[in-house]
């Protein structure tokens, strides 16, 4: 039985050149594990506490040395000892060892950080790859009657195109614009129809001289159109000079973050790049209803904001039989916040991000929770990311259908989608490894009246 022996920590940089938390855990057997923690620029305040050292003389005060010496300090002294293979006990040891609601004494960054290198050692030192050890994790907690969730599956890839909202300096509203390869047979296939249509936009926005050079954190495309619309309107367009379907093998995706456009003071949102401001819920909700009507839409992320529980119930009702609805700053990974939205009606999915709760098993349980309460999952990335891969593997292993990882440029999003290859080639290469393909997103066939019904449309 290895035990862990020693925890170092190191404050390094994330995408955008910020600091963040790396963490090495060493088992007493040699086994070794790294892990580096990703950070959020979209924030829901519900999250657990990112650490910042407050320091302005370092980093414009975002340095990380007071979570970094909390790993050195005061958490190695609590948990080194401890068995590597038990997950949910280090864990439960973190978050007692913190003591406070949102981990704002240790930092969640330095408990995540700790959480996922053990994980890293453990699997090390049961001679597994990381997605196989984290699936043996998931199965332990799986109830009679859950079985066929305990197989492994490559996820189904929701990939930034088109960038905007705090991810790109706000020049259009929408945060993200996707697209998913829904007829995609693999998950490299998918990959490929994705790269495809990326190639495909960069012309297009080129040849409307709409700044193709620009990107976003995720690596989107970050043109200076003049609407949101417009940028649907570019995506269609860049899926059929990809020389595919629109509606039927690939779909759109939107992820507005909603809370950012939100005004609590008249309880109205705002879409600048549309000219309109002072929108009650109900005329958000109908904008995006013509939206969904007009183009292949399949998905929509935090579509009202992240307290506005009454919103989310009506939309739910208007589209949760014909879209997936996706509650991220919403839930924030935490399944009392989940409770909250069955008790509501609020959303048909959750994203899944770890830093916003903290630890591995916490994350875990709310991926369960989520599929004990028929909402899907999509495993997420942050705007500030690292060449840390782990969140592939946690995907695999929970079998969670989905994934957003950004656009399929820049390294640290390519660490992700390069390590989801590698795992697809040893379940058996992509003519036998499990893909969760478009069941995984489906609510309803795309159906409009300018584009061809989804996959399946027939049943």
């Amino acid at each position: 039985m290895a035990r862990l022996a020693q925890l170092l920590a190191r404050e390094v940089l994330d995408s955008r050149g910020r600091p963040t938390v790396e963490v090495d855990a060493y088992g007493d057997d040699g086994s070794f594990g790294r892990a580096i923690v990703p950070s959020g620029a979209s924030t829901g305040r519900h999250e657990a506490l990112e650490l910042r050292d407050r320091d302005a003389s370092r980093f414009e005060g975002l340095g990380v040395r007071r979570a970094v010496g909390h790993v050195t300090g005061a958490i190695a002294e609590a948990v080194c000892g401890r068995d590597l293979a038990d997950q949910a006990g280090l864990d439960a040891a973190l978050v007692a060892l913190d003591g406070t609601p949102n981990k704002s004494r240790l930092g969640a960054n330095a408990l995540l950080g700790v959480s996922l290198a053990v994980a890293h050692a453990a699997a090390e030192a049961a001679g597994l790859p990381l997605y196989q050890h984290l699936n043996l994790l998931w199965r332990a907690r799986l109830e009679p009657g859950e079985e066929a969730w305990a197989q492994p599956s490559l996820p189904m890839p929701m990939v930034n195109m088109i960038s905007g909202g705090l991810h790109a300096g706000s020049q259009i509203d929408v945060q993200d614009f996707l697209i998913i390869p829904i007829a995609a047979r693999s998950y490299s296939e998918a990959l490929e129809w994705t790269a495809r249509v990326h190639r495909a936009l960069g012309r297009i926005l080129a040849r409307y001289g709409e700044e193709a050079h620009l990107v976003g954190d995720e690596g989107g495309y970050g043109p200076r159109l003049g609407s949101n619309a417009r940028a649907l309107d570019r995506l269609v367009e860049a899926i059929a000079a990809a020389g595919l379907t629109p509606g039927h093998e690939v779909a759109l995706a939107l992820d507005l973050a909603a809370t950012h456009l939100y005004d609590p003071a008249t309880a109205t949102y705002r879409l600048a790049a549309d000219q309109a401001s002072g929108l009650p819920a109900a005329a958000l909700i109908d904008r995006l209803e013509a939206w969904v009507e007009r183009y292949p839409i399949v998905s929509i992320e935090d579509a009202l904001a992240e307290d506005d529980w009454d919103g989310w119930t009506r939309l739910t009702s208007r589209l949760g039989d014909r879209v997936q609805l996706i509650g991220d700053d919403l839930f924030v990974t935490q399944t009392a916040r989940l409770l909250r939205g069955l008790e509501h009606r609020a959303a048909n999915a959750v994203l899944i991000k770890f830093n916003q709760v903290g630890t591995l098993s916490e994350t875990l349980a709310t991926v369960r929770l989520a599929r004990r309460l028929g909402y899907r999952t999509i495993v997420s990335a942050r705007s500030g990311e690292t060449e840390d891969s782990t969140i592939a593997d946690l995907a695999v292993a929970t079998g969670a259908g989905q994934i957003k990882i950004g656009s399929i440029v820049r390294s640290e999003r390519l660490a992700k989608y390069n390590r989801l290859l590698r795992i697809e080639e040893q379940l058996g290469g992509p003519e036998a490894a499990p893909f969760a393909g478009w069941p995984a997103v489906k609510i309803a066939a795309p159906a409009t009246n300018s584009f061809r019904r989804g996959p399946g449309s027939a049943n």
